[in-house]
């Protein structure tokens, strides 16, 4: 029971210190930019080249996490746009609800989460999960959202968008540089490695700092009950559950992979969809009651599921 502790609580204590501080009007919406801005873009990032220049051919050959993390977010992925589809809803608002459901936030949580769960080892498939979510389906789910707002005939600059949003993520030039320089098997020059971890060591509290902020400041509104608990459903029990069915019964990786597909499919929702939201004029109210839904629930959850893999 020590070990869930010792992982969860300086987690969540630190979302509670960020979240009380977003309450306390201590940072206001442009500081909260400004640190999301700084994790995002500079910490988050030079924590990621460096595990990244780390990583062995060996470790990258473990694709059963790749199909099982990857089957898990396009299953659900389906699942909730078929659900809301049937509901009626518009094809774009249908979308966001689908991304909310298989948008795990990987990177501000999984990531400082693996790491003290799971250890060192944990980085490499944390990192390619990161990779899966905010690259792969938040474009995904990008795509999708144009298509259901924009008319027919604007379509065609839907590939061209998501191309720049993709060249301009440092989620996903950090990872193949750090990737590309590993393979040449050159040592990081050590002025710069100590300067990339040092900025790196920020990265875990500023994010988790910056959850806390961001839930204490998102408008919630009125909230369609059975939609919230639809998105909390597929985020927090049917993606964990097949992620973990495909982990450990069907693809073959090592112990410590399958772990962090359990633990990263089983985090609560991330900011994601609702900057797509906001962006697109979407209503926003449910992705912002699911994301704090999934928040709090997740402090059992991923209680009980650290506690399982221990």
């Amino acid at each position: 029971m020590s070990a869930v502790f010792n992982a969860t609580v300086p987690i969540f204590a630190l979302i509670l210190v960020g979240y009380l501080a977003g309450r306390a009007k201590m940072f206001d919406m442009n500081g909260t930019d400004t640190l999301n801005r700084f994790a995002f873009y500079f910490a988050l990032p030079a924590l990621i080249f460096v595990v990244m220049s780390k990583v062995t051919p060996e470790q990258l050959g473990h694709y059963g996490f790749a199909a099982a993390f990857g089957l898990g977010i396009a299953v659900t992925y389906a699942l909730g746009h078929f659900i809301a589809t049937a509901r009626g809803k518009p094809f774009a608002d249908a979308s966001l609800d689908a991304l909310d459901g298989a948008y795990g936030n990987t990177g501000f949580m999984g990531i400082p989460l693996c790491l003290l769960a799971l250890g060192q080892e944990s980085m490499p498939p944390a990192v390619i999960a990161t990779l899966f979510t905010a690259c792969v389906l938040f474009l995904f789910g990008l795509v999708m959202i144009e298509r259901g707002v924009q008319p027919a005939d604007e379509r065609g600059k839907i590939a061209r968008k998501t191309a720049r949003a993709l060249l301009r993520n440092p989620l996903f030039i950090a990872p193949i540089l750090g990737l590309a320089f590993g393979l040449t098997g050159v040592p990081l020059w050590t002025p710069l490695e100590r300067f990339a971890s040092f900025l790196g060591a920020a990265a875990s509290p500023t994010a988790l700092f910056c959850i806390g902020l961001f839930l204490a400041q998102i408008p919630i509104g009125q909230t369609d009950m059975r939609s919230l608990g639809t998105l909390v459903s597929l985020k927090l029990l049917f993606q964990p559950a097949l992620t973990t069915g495909l982990a450990l019964f069907v693809f073959d990786m090592p112990k410590v992979w399958s772990a962090s597909a359990v633990l990263l499919s089983s985090l609560p929702i991330g900011s994601g969809p609702f900057t797509i939201a906001k962006t697109y004029g979407l209503d926003a109210g449910p992705t912002a009651g699911a994301i704090l839904t999934s928040h709090l629930i997740s402090v059992l959850t991923l209680s009980l599921i650290i506690a399982w893999l221990a």
